[in-house]
């Protein structure tokens, strides 16, 4: 038995335990909860775990009665930080939810913290562990498109209202969607490079498409425009434009903010210079809709180029100087792509002391490092150098 102790047992944390960790550890039992919304969190508890379950007003309280064997840590955005280098102290193997920390100062003292720890910790990026991408991984490891030199990322978001129709939209936790979105991704990009990202030229929209002047607090249900407006429950049902489809909070209201204020943009798209001098494009959209849905990458060499899409969840390579292109299909509906299920594989296996896990501490950190970097850059218009973590990190 593998007993959890977690800290905010919301819908993330909740179906990874139920619906991954339990795939590769049927006996994963839920410990001890530190959650200041009990009754949502236990309403999300599996029958199995009800009964012997114990809520804690803190992690020093869980850890000293609870006894668990290892920690998850899924609470809000601005919290990963404070709460992770807490469970530093307890070297008990640590699951902790992206992104690790939502600006410098928590950053740098994060990193700070674990130089100093022997805690194992996995951070939630399933990209870089899903089976698609350690295809593509390995399909430029055989040198199959010669050495990368150019990276071109895309992530068109079928389902970005939930940046402005839910709790994401407070900016205060989110800090902008290239610390909230774009962290999985500059993860997956410089693990498949195999190189760091050094430096980095940014740019956002943000109000021309969500956002605006409908009154703070306004729901569908009580606005005298849901019947003609676009992103009401019935239109998005009657459209398949996806979102929520119950009563939700307006994407066009005052209390999204503004560009002024600080709100999360609309898309966002950073240049990027790798350590040995290649250069690559990432972009990420949020008002995207349907069959618009892509994210993947397209990696260049003088041999061939390799490109890939994890909603088509196939992978194409096109080789220059010889009269072949291959694709290959990989199985569908799976949670994060397969990502989700690797972590899981990964957590349990480092609990059992038995797999080092693929997403680190220190991969965690420099994400979040690039994804500051890029935040600089879209506020002042300059290129930023990106802050590079001290302990070397396993690209």
């Amino acid at each position: 038995m593998i007993r959890l102790g977690v800290i905010g047992h919301g819908g993330r944390a909740s179906s990874l335990i139920k619906e991954c960790f339990r795939q590769i550890e049927p006996d994963v039992r839920v410990a001890g909860i530190v959650d200041p919304n009990q009754a949502d969190a236990a309403g999300r508890l599996a029958e199995r775990d009800r009964a012997d379950v114990v809520f804690y007003d803190s992690l020093a309280a869980l850890v000293r009665g609870a006894r668990p064997d290892a920690l998850m840590i899924g609470a809000r955005c601005h919290q990963h930080t404070p709460y992770a280098i807490e469970a530093s102290r307890y070297d008990l193997p640590l699951f902790l939810e992206k992104p690790v920390a939502v600006n410098m100062e928590q950053a740098t003292a994060l990193e700070a913290a674990f130089e100093k720890s022997r805690c194992p910790v996995l951070v939630s990026f399933p990209l870089r562990v899903s089976p698609l991408c350690d295809l593509a991984r390995d399909t430029l490891r055989s040198d199959a498109i010669g050495r990368p030199e150019h990276i071109l990322a895309v992530n068109y978001v079928p389902y970005g209202t939930v940046y402005f129709d839910a709790f994401y939209r407070d900016y205060e936790t989110t800090q902008g969607l290239f610390i909230q979105k774009a962290t999985h991704d500059f993860d997956y990009i410089c693990s498949l490079m195999g190189e760091p990202i050094m430096r980095i030229g940014a740019m956002r929209t943000a109000g021309r498409v969500f956002g605006g002047t409908r009154p703070a607090g306004l729901r569908c249900s009580a606005c005298p425009e849901q019947d003609s407006c676009l992103e009401s429950p019935a239109a998005r049902r009657r459209n398949r434009s996806g979102g929520d489809l119950k009563d939700h909070l307006c994407v066009f209201g005052v209390d999204i903010g503004s560009p002024a204020t600080g709100m999360n943009e609309d898309s966002s798209s950073v240049v990027m210079e790798f350590a040995s001098g290649v250069h690559g494009v990432y972009t990420q959209v949020f008002f995207s809709r349907r069959d618009a849905a892509t994210r993947g990458a397209t990696i260049s060499g003088y041999h061939g180029t390799l490109s890939f899409d994890w909603y088509t969840n196939a992978l194409r390579l096109v080789r220059h100087h010889r009269p072949f292109t291959e694709t290959v299909q990989a199985d569908k509906g799976m949670s994060h792509f397969g990502g989700d299920l690797e972590l899981a594989r990964d957590f349990v296996g480092m609990v059992r002391g038995k797999r080092a896990p693929r997403a680190t501490i220190w991969d965690g950190i420099q994400s979040i490092y690039t994804c500051l970097a890029a935040k600089e850059s879209a506020e002042t218009g300059r290129f930023v150098a990106v802050r590079q973590v001290g302990q070397a990190v396993r690209w």
